[in-house]
């Protein structure tokens, strides 16, 4: 019995320290006086990572912090605990509180505004919803990643579409570069044009408006792959100008696993179909984002802390927590200019980058010795 209660002592105490309140951030002050010292403390104080790992992740998946993670705790316990007879439930309902937070922080309305659960799934709603024939076209980059070609190989293979990549350089010199390269690209038979606004492969980004608004001309639709955009870089969809956009707010905002956003201007969702449908579908009188939230009873927690991770982005600063990401690209470029066996791809212009810098190694004689190093560090980590 007192083995029992030992353990459920020191399983309460990892609980609390899981679950507990979370502390305040440091003050703002100190990102400006000692800004070493202010990250830091955010690091050590508002997140569960140990100290022994150096997190390089946020590409596929960020780390919550604490609020955030309180924030699932919170609702998956509320629905637990069923206090109420007034369970939300993400699914069924419009969540028009939420939408109308992330919608001003992306720069656009709720009603063009839906939640899903992962840009995959954003990018082959759209895919799978719009009205394509067979012979027509869509352009996608040579830099795409598999999610953003997948869902329209699949449009392919059942409408008899056709999928054509632009190649666009991976170390451009200029903006316009790659532009031309994309527009130029457009056909007579081309009816789409998906791109990603920061690659997967290199982190490059691209210049959205210019693009998007030389395909409108063209009477081309622009899908934009925003997976490492939302929490990296500053979005605002009406200024992009984008006919629609598939987000991923679990890579660079903060939020759990398994919440995407699907965006598209008011005028284009009229014309795009939903693919999973419940009650509502058809529904357009709540605003045409709405249908395609009306798929079924969903975890709700990863909604609510999606919306905690928005908030802890604003009230860290965004701009202050993407200056900072900025400087430590900065810094990792500096170092690898040092050693001559490594190759930088990521062009030294601010506009081309902001979080992920691309390298690769001059030979294989180098990488090998690098991973061998990696996991001799991996293993002294271990054994402490």
């Amino acid at each position: 019995m007192r083995q029992w209660v030992v353990a459920g002592t020191m399983a309460g105490v990892a609980w609390r320290r899981i679950l507990g309140d979370p502390v305040p951030l440091p003050d703002l002050e100190l990102a400006r006086t000692s800004p070493d010292r202010f990250w830091s403390r955010l690091r050590q104080e508002q997140f569960l990572l140990p100290e022994w790992r150096i997190f390089l992740n946020p590409a596929s998946l960020g780390v919550m912090p604490r609020p955030v993670l309180k924030a699932v705790t919170d609702s998956l316990t509320r629905g637990a605990e069923y206090i109420s007879d007034d369970v939300h439930r993400w699914g069924y309902e419009t969540l028009d509180p939420e939408r109308t937070e992330m919608a001003e922080f992306l720069g656009c309305r709720k009603e063009e505004l839906a939640f899903t659960h992962n840009c995959t799934e954003a990018m082959s709603f759209i895919a799978s919803g719009l009205e394509l024939k067979a012979g027509d076209e869509v352009l996608l980059t040579n830099q795409e990643h598999g999610s953003g070609t997948a869902c329209w190989s699949l449009k392919a293979a059942r409408h008899g579409t056709s999928v054509r990549l632009a190649e666009i350089p991976v170390t451009p010199k200029e903006p316009g570069d790659i532009t031309d390269r994309l527009i130029s690209a457009i056909g007579p038979k081309t009816r789409v044009l998906s791109f990603s606004g920061v690659t997967s492969p290199t982190g490059l980004i691209l210049p959205v408006r210019e693009i998007c608004a030389a395909a409108r001309a063209k009477g081309v639709i622009t899908v934009l792959d925003g997976a490492h955009m939302d929490g990296q870089v500053p979005v605002n969809l009406r200024e992009l100008g984008c006919d629609f956009f598939a987000g991923s707010p679990h890579k660079w905002m903060f939020a759990p696993p398994g919440c995407g956003l699907l965006y598209g201007r008011d005028d284009r969702l009229d014309q795009l179909w939903p693919t999973v449908v419940s009650n509502g579908w058809d529904d357009k009188s709540r605003g045409h984002a709405i249908r395609f939230m009306m798929i079924g009873t969903n975890n709700r927690s990863t909604i609510d802390g999606m919306i905690a991770g928005v908030r802890y982005l604003k009230a860290l600063g965004e701009q202050r927590v993407y200056d900072r990401m900025h400087a430590m690209a900065r810094l990792a470029m500096s170092e690898a200019r040092k050693r001559s066996y490594i190759e930088l791809v990521t062009p030294d212009d601010s506009r081309f980058f902001q979080a992920i810098v691309s390298l690769r190694f001059r030979s294989e004689e180098h990488t090998s010795e690098l991973q061998s190093h990696l996991n001799l560090v991996c293993r002294l980590l271990l054994e402490k």
